[in-house]
């Protein structure tokens, strides 16, 4: 059972991980908004680190990574998507966390301009998303998947 204080902080987490994910979802922002959404990302994260489990730091690194790419800032989002994969194969999570780890670490490697290591990653990230459990989620995942700058040129291996 959470104590108050750590209910109070996972209240955060989970309301600035829902104000992130809004943001994200806008097809045009305004700086002020790209502002408040990359320091939500971070705040959540930050509570997450306070009252969340390993899983929500994994879910927590991604979507800052996340909100670096969407904003063009390859090496943060970089270091984040490294730090989603290594909370997920350090705690040994599979199905959507490790795909969607890897699904970021192609998207920043794509924003960074590095084409091999995107399409790695995109491989690892197929794989790992077919073995996701529920069908909505799989779905959903390989939706995003298809939405990395240069999946459109990605050659699965054999």
């Amino acid at each position: 059972m959470l104590d108050e204080d750590q209910q109070t902080h996972r209240k955060f987490a989970v309301d600035l991980f829902n104000q992130v994910w809004d943001l994200l979802d806008k097809p045009e922002r305004t700086r002020e908004e790209d502002d408040t959404m990359l320091h939500a990302a971070h705040a959540s994260r930050y509570h997450w680190g306070l009252a969340g489990t390993a899983l929500n730091l994994a879910r927590g690194e991604w979507q800052v990574s996340r909100v670096y790419a969407a904003l063009q800032r390859p090496e943060p989002a970089l270091f984040h998507a490294r730090r989603s994969l290594e909370i997920c194969q350090e705690n040994g999570f599979g199905d959507f966390d490790l795909a969607f780890a890897h699904e970021a670490l192609a998207r920043a490697s794509a924003i960074a301009g590095d084409a091999a290591r995107r399409d790695r990653e995109l491989e690892l990230a197929a794989v790992a998303g077919q073995a996701i459990a529920e069908e909505d989620d799989r779905k959903y995942f390989f939706s995003e998947l298809k939405s990395i700058p240069g999946y459109e040129d990605f050659q699965p291996a054999g």
